[in-house]
C-alpha cells in the first residue's frame, strides 16, 4: 500500500483529494497537511510515499516547500496540484523533482492517472537492477503509456476484486485463508476463493497448503511483495 500525504489548505478541496485517493487500490491517504510546517514535519516524522501537494498555501509556496524537503533529504515524491498554469511554475516544479503536475479543475481519470503511473515507476524501481533503453524510455513516457487496464476472467468484478483487496490488505496478517477475508469484507467464501485464486494466478499471490491431523487441508494466502503494485491494472 503506498501512503500518500495530502498538503492542502482548502478543507473541501483536501477532502475531495482524499476520497480520490482512497478510491485508487493501492493507495490510501495518510493524513491532511493545511500549514507549510505541518507539511514539513509530517513528511519528515511520517515518511510518506507521495505527497500531494499545493502550490499556493499560507505563508509559504509549494515550490519553496518543496525546496526544503529536499534540502531535509525527505524521500518523498511530489505531484503538485495547482490552480497555478504558468509555464514557469510547472518548470520550477519539475526541476525541483515533481514526477507530475496536475492542475485545478481535473477530473478523477487524470488523478488517477497520475497515480497509476507513479505505482509503475515505483515497481520499476523496486524490481530493476539491469536496465535497458526501452526500459527508460517506458519509465519518461508512462504517462502517455500506462498500461491498460487487464480484463477479468468472465465471473469476476473489479468491484468485488477492489473489495476483496482491501480486505486482505487490511487484515494486519502475513498469511491469511478464503475464511479471514470473507469474515473481512462480507463476501462469500465461495467468490473469495475464486477471487484468491485469480489474484494468485496473476502474480499477486503465493499459497501454502497446511495439513492438520483432522479435517480437510487449508490454504494459506500470503501477499508477493514485489508484485503488488500490479493490482491497479486489474482494478
Amino acid at each position: 500500500m503506498l501512503r500518500i500525504l495530502i498538503a492542502e489548505d482548502d478543507p473541501m478541496v483536501a477532502e475531495l483529494n482524499r476520497c480520490y485517493v482512497d478510491s485508487v487500490a493501492g493507495f490510501e491517504a495518510i493524513g491532511i497537511a493545511s500549514l507549510p510546517e505541518e507539511v514539513l514535519n509530517r513528511a519528515l516524522a511520517e515518511k510518506p510515499d507521495l505527497i500531494l501537494l499545493d502550490i499556493y498555501m499560507p505563508g509559504m509556496t509549494g515550490l519553496k516547500v518543496l525546496e526544503k524537503l529536499r534540502a531535509a533529504g525527505s524521500p518523498a515524491d511530489i505531484i503538485m496540484i495547482s490552480a497555478a498554469n504558468d509555464m514557469g511554475s510547472v518548470q520550477k516544479a519539475m526541476q525541483l523533482g515533481a514526477v507530475d503536475y496536475l492542475i485545478k479543475p481535473f477530473q478523477f481519470e487524470r488523478f488517477q492517472q497520475a497515480l497509476l503511473a507513479y505505482a509503475q515507476r515505483r515497481h520499476f524501481f523496486s524490481e530493476s537492477t539491469d536496465i535497458k533503453q526501452s526500459d527508460i524510455d517506458a519509465l519518461l513516457f508512462q504517462t502517455e503509456q500506462t498500461a491498460p487496464p487487464c480484463e477479468l476472467p468472465k465471473g469476476l468484478t473489479k468491484e468485488t476484486l477492489s473489495i476483496v483487496w482491501n480486505a486482505i490488505n487490511e487484515t494486519g496478517q502475513s498469511d491469511f485463508s478464503a475464511e479471514d477475508i470473507a469474515f473481512a469484507s462480507g463476501v462469500s467464501r465461495v467468490s473469495v476463493r475464486k477471487y484468491l485464486s485469480f489474484l494468485q494466478e496473476a502474480g499477486l499471490l503465493m499459497s501454502d497448503v497446511l495439513y492438520g491431523a483432522v479435517g480437510r487441508p487449508q490454504s494459506r494466502y500470503r501477499v508477493h511483495k514485489s508484485e503488488k503494485d500490479r493490482i491497479f491494472l486489474y482494478i
